[in-house]
C-alpha cells in the first residue's frame, strides 16, 4: 500500500501562511506610542488641510494626506489654560476646578498622562506647560529655553526618550499666541492674499494682524515638519498616533474666549498608518475630553471612571461610526467676567448666557491688537456691519440658536424663530440635563474684569493670583 505523497511545497506555504499571520497579530497588538501637537490659538480652519491654503502648513497637510481629518471636533473651552487641563483630565473645566485662566490644576486631579505610565509609558510635557506646579505624571518636563515658538526642546525630548518603552509627548507650541511680531519666517505671509472672516472688518490693520499670525502657524507647521522625520528616522511613524490640535479660536474678536465655531471648533488631524486609512474624513462629532479615554484604552490600560469623555476608537477604524451626539463647551473667566455654555450636535448649536448684560468683549491680548483698536474707531464712525459690531453689543440674547447647515458662522440667532422651537426645547433640554450631570453652577460672586473692556489696561486694584 502507497503511502500518500505529501506536498512539501503547500506545507511551506501554509506555514509561511501561519507565521505572516502571528506576526501581524503581534504587530497589531503592540502599544501605540502617542503624540499630541497642540498649537495656542489658532483656528480650526487655518491650514491647508481645512481650506486655506493662504497659510504655509506642508507638514500639517501632510498629516491630513496620511490620516484621518475631523470636521466636528470641538474643545471644552474657548480658554487656553482650562482647555489644555480639561483635555489632559478628560473633564469638563468646572469639574477640573481648574476653569479660569491661569487657575492651577489642583494636585489630586488624575491626568491621563499618569494611567499611561501605569501600562509602561514613558511621558513627555515640552512646552507651553500652562496648567500649573509640574506634576509626576509626565515623567519629563521641558520648560526652559523652549524658544519664543515653545518647540525648541520637542526634537530632544523625542530623541532623548528611552528606547524600551512606548512613549506619549504632549508637545504644545506657543505659536500662535499674541504678541505677534513681523519677520519671524524667511518668507512671510503677504497681507493681500489672508482671508478676512465676515466678523472682522477688511481692511490694512486686519490683514497685517492675520498676516503675522499666519507666520507664527507657519512655524509651529516647521516644526511638525521636523519631528514627524525623526520619528520616521527611529522607524516610529508606523505605530505612532498623531493629534494636531488646537486649545482654542484665534485669538480676534468673535474666535477666542467665544462659543462658536470660531472659538470651540478645532482642528483634529489623527494619524496612526498601522490602523488608519490615508486621506479619510469623519464628520462625527469628538470632543477635546475624548482624548483621555481613547488614549487610555489604546494602551491596554482601565479607563478611569472618573473620565467624563467617550473613546472615539471606533471612529478611527471607521470613518463614519458614531461615539456621542453632543459635544458641550464652556467659557468662564479669561480677563473679563463670564459664564457661557454650548450645546451642540451635527446641525444645531445652542448657546446660554448668564449674564447677557455684559457685551462680549475679546480677551485683553486681542482687545490691544491693531485689529480691535481699530473697529474700535470705525464703530465711532459708524463704519461696522451688524455682524462686525457683535463684540460691543449690550445686552446680548441670554440664548442662541443656530443652524449650522445654513449658518456657518453662526449669524443668524434662530432662538425666537417659531419653526426651529422644537430644535431649541430639544437643545435646552440636553444643556439642563448636562448641567444637572456634570453639577455646572454660576457663581454666586463671579470674578469681576481685570482689564477695561475697550483699552485693555489693567484694572487695579485686582486679586492677585488671578
Amino acid at each position: 500500500m502507497m503511502k500518500p505523497r505529501i506536498n512539501l511545497i503547500a506545507i511551506f506555504l501554509l506555514g509561511a501562511f501561519i507565521f505572516i499571520s502571528c506576526q501581524d497579530k503581534k504587530e497589531s497588538s503592540r502599544q501605540p506610542n502617542f503624540i499630541v501637537f497642540i498649537a495656542d490659538d489658532a483656528a480650526w480652519d487655518d491650514s491647508g488641510a481645512y481650506g486655506n491654503t493662504a497659510i504655509h502648513t506642508p507638514n500639517i497637510d501632510q498629516l491630513a494626506k496620511e490620516g484621518m481629518r475631523f470636521t466636528n471636533a470641538m474643545l471644552t473651552t474657548s480658554s487656553c489654560s482650562p482647555s489644555r487641563c480639561s483635555i489632559l483630565t478628560g473633564l469638563y473645566p468646572h469639574n477640573t476646578e481648574a476653569q479660569e485662566l491661569h487657575m492651577p490644576l489642583p494636585a489630586d486631579k488624575l491626568l491621563y498622562a499618569g494611567e499611561l505610565q501605569k501600562a509602561g509609558y514613558y511621558t513627555v510635557s515640552s512646552g507651553k506647560y500652562h496648567i500649573g506646579p509640574s506634576r509626576s505624571e509626565f515623567d519629563t518636563i521641558y520648560t526652559k529655553d523652549i524658544g519664543d515658538s515653545g518647540c525648541e526642546k520637542w526634537l530632544e525630548a523625542l530623541k532623548e526618550r528611552p528606547k524600551d518603552k512606548p512613549f506619549f509627548l504632549w508637545l504644545a507650541s506657543k505659536d500662535p499666541h499674541r504678541i505677534y511680531k513681523p519677520n519671524i519666517i524667511a518668507n512671510p505671509h503677504d497681507p493681500s492674499t489672508v482671508s478676512v472672516p465676515p466678523y472682522l472688518p477688511d481692511n490694512d490693520s486686519t490683514r497685517k494682524d492675520l498676516a503675522m499670525y499666519y507666520d507664527e502657524i507657519a512655524r509651529l507647521d516647521s516644526y511638525i515638519g521636523k519631528v514627524m522625520d525623526e520619528l520616521k528616522a527611529q522607524g516610529e511613524d508606523e505605530n505612532t498616533l498623531v493629534i494636531y490640535m488646537s486649545d482654542n479660536g484665534r485669538p480676534f474678536p468673535r474666535c477666542k474666549t467665544r462659543m462658536y465655531n470660531s472659538g470651540v471648533k478645532t482642528p483634529f488631524i489623527v494619524r496612526w498608518p498601522e490602523n488608519i486609512a490615508q486621506g479619510t474624513v469623519s464628520n462625527s462629532l469628538v470632543s477635546s475630553i475624548d482624548i483621555a479615554p481613547t488614549f487610555v484604552e489604546l494602551a491596554g490600560g482601565k479607563v478611569p471612571d472618573v473620565f467624563q469623555g467617550k473613546s472615539f476608537a471606533p471612529i478611527l477604524h471607521d470613518a463614519n461610526a458614531k461615539t456621542r451626539e453632543y459635544t458641550f463647551s464652556e467659557h468662564n473667566w479669561h480677563d473679563y467676567q463670564a459664564h457661557e455654555r454650548q450645546v451642540r450636535n451635527e446641525q444645531f448649536l445652542y448657546v446660554w448666557n448668564a449674564f447677557p448684560e455684559l457685551n462680549a468683549t475679546p480677551p485683553a491680548d486681542a482687545v490691544v491688537s491693531i485689529t480691535y483698536q481699530e473697529m474700535i474707531r470705525l464703530k465711532s464712525l459708524g463704519q461696522l456691519t451688524e455682524e462686525q459690531m457683535d463684540c460691543f453689543v449690550a445686552p446680548r440674547s441670554q440664548e442662541e440658536l443656530y443652524d449650522l447647515k445654513y449658518d456657518p458662522h453662526q449669524f443668524n440667532n434662530l432662538v425666537d424663530d417659531p419653526e426651529y422651537a422644537e430644535a431649541l426645547t430639544k437643545m435646552r433640554t440636553e444643556y439642563k440635563k448636562w448641567v444637572e450631570e456634570t453639577n455646572d453652577k454660576v457663581a454666586e460672586h463671579p470674578t469681576p474684569d481685570k482689564f477695561d473692556r475697550l483699552t485693555g489696561e489693567k484694572i487695579v486694584p485686582f486679586e492677585e493670583g488671578k
